[in-house]
């Protein structure tokens, strides 16, 4: 996940938590609250968003040095609650989430159900830790990565604001589909994650992440 340029870290935050996968999330809400409360809870959730990612870019290399994490360390780690959590999707079973969603129709229960695939997404906090960590005295990069996640973070609260009705007209048998083989996918991009932690502990016998 080495990034040199702001380009670079944008499409990395992009692929890990952009409007692909945050617009489902957003999406299984729509069903149960009116295109207002969706607003609502799109502006909180994303700010709260923002705040999370800018902390973590600016704090994570003293947070790594703190609890003497590793890189590969924290790739694994973060590879691994994501996998579950992407099984979690495959099986229907919303980790992180207090039920269904009809249970919790209040705006504090809407950005309950968006911690762990949006306000803190593992496999994004992951890539924040080690984009801004990669140049460990840079004020000027962790800024380049932090102002790559808010972009990011901008641009999946535009998309829910102009699809809110879209959103809303899903069917549910739809959303759920999507869900799944979203999940599918995550669970390969976490597995891809594990993989590059053990190849940078030395097992030597794994095949170089992609592109290296």
């Amino acid at each position: 996940m080495t990034a040199l340029t702001f380009s670079a870290a944008f499409i990395t935050f992009f692929s890990v938590v952009g409007p692909p996968k945050v617009l489902l999330a957003f999406a299984e809400l729509a069903q149960t609250r009116e295109l207002s409360a969706l607003r609502r809870i799109a502006l909180v959730s994303s700010g709260a968003a923002v705040l999370v990612g800018l902390v973590v870019s600016v704090s994570a290399p003293w947070v790594l040095k703190l609890f003497h994490i590793s890189t590969p360390a924290l790739q694994l780690a973060g590879g691994i609650i994501f996998f579950l959590y992407a099984v979690g999707l495959v099986l229907g079973i919303h980790l992180g989430s207090d039920g269904p969603h009809a249970a919790t129709p209040d705006l504090i229960g809407g950005v309950r159900e968006l911690l762990m695939p949006y306000i803190v997404s593992p496999l994004a906090l992951t890539a924040v830790l080690i984009e801004a960590a990669e140049r460990e005295n840079s004020w000027s990069w962790r800024s380049t990565v932090g102002g790559a996640y808010v972009s990011v973070i901008a641009l999946n609260l535009v998309c829910v604001l102009l699809l809110g009705h879209f959103l809303r007209r899903t069917h549910h048998t739809v959303t759920e589909l999507l869900v799944r083989l979203l999940g599918l996918l995550l669970a390969a991009v976490a597995v891809d994650l594990i993989l590059d932690g053990l190849y940078d502990l030395g097992v030597k016998a794994l095949h170089p992440p992609f592109g290296q």
